[in-house]
């Protein structure tokens, strides 16, 4: 299927995924949310895809949230089926054993915002602003932002930008913890694949299981150790494992082939 609302670039093993809407500010219609899931399963597949980076097209937005006409005579059951339809797409990009980073150019708003941080990692060009607007339109979140965002940023800060509906910053963005880097305009999508390069020469398992292991950091602590000795186990069991251990005692680059 050749995607309408994205765009999929393939190139030294990291895959940049665009969505592609710039005229409707990127906006999340069910059509994306399909690509976008189908995407993301190709990539998962695909061994030649070490890492990925989402952006959006045009200068002026990331994704600038849900497609508010779709929500037009929506019901109970309808915002149930489309809260759960949301995130189990973007529960697949934060479930996915390759580093996923949000390149956000622009607004990041309302299921915007909630894209970037279902993403392992964020990066924001100076332009870039950030918002949960949904009381405005008297709803709440319903893409992850009341549960992803407080583990992110902390209680305090997540309960001011859902309570509040205001923007904030990119740079404020990068003090309290959003994002993780921040470049100027014309850098972003450059800067951001250097940083993700650096990531993917590491042992793609061990990637991976890391990543696995994070996700389960709001377990109770003595079970989330006990799942870490786990995942920990499983990296010995690799051959990364062997040939990092081995390229480290002899002071050579290692070279890992995904096994």
């Amino acid at each position: 299927m050749i995607p309408e609302t994205l765009r999929y670039e393939v190139e030294d093993g990291i895959a940049v995924v665009t969505l592609n809407r710039p005229d409707k500010l990127n906006a999340l219609s069910r059509e994306v949310l399909d690509e976008l899931e189908a995407c993301f399963v190709e990539v998962g597949n695909d061994d030649v895809v070490r890492g990925i980076i989402l952006t959006g097209a045009g200068g002026k937005a990331f994704a600038a949230g849900a497609d508010i006409a779709e929500f037009r005579a929506m019901t109970a059951m309808d915002g149930h089926r489309f809260a759960l339809r949301g995130q189990a797409v973007f529960n697949r990009i934060a479930s996915l054993r390759k580093p996923v980073i949000a390149a956000v150019n622009g607004f990041a708003l309302g299921g915007g915002c909630e894209l970037a941080i279902s993403c392992h990692l964020r990066t924001a060009s100076e332009n870039a602003s950030f918002g949960q607007p949904e009381v405005n339109l008297g709803i709440i979140p319903g893409y992850g932002g009341t549960q992803r965002l407080p583990r992110l940023i902390g209680l305090g800060m997540a309960m001011e930008m859902i309570l509040t509906g205001e923007r904030i910053s990119a740079r404020r963005a990068l003090d309290i913890g959003l994002i993780n880097r921040l470049y100027p305009d014309d850098t972003l999508i450059d800067g951001t694949k250097e940083l993700l390069q650096s990531i993917t020469s590491k042992a793609p398992a061990a990637l991976g299981l890391a990543i696995e292991a994070l996700h389960s950091s709001d377990m109770p602590l003595h079970e989330g150790l006990r799942y870490e000795a786990t995942l920990f186990g499983q990296c010995c069991a690799t051959e990364d494992f062997s040939e990092g251990i081995d390229a480290f005692l002899t002071r050579r680059k290692p070279e890992f082939k995904g096994r």
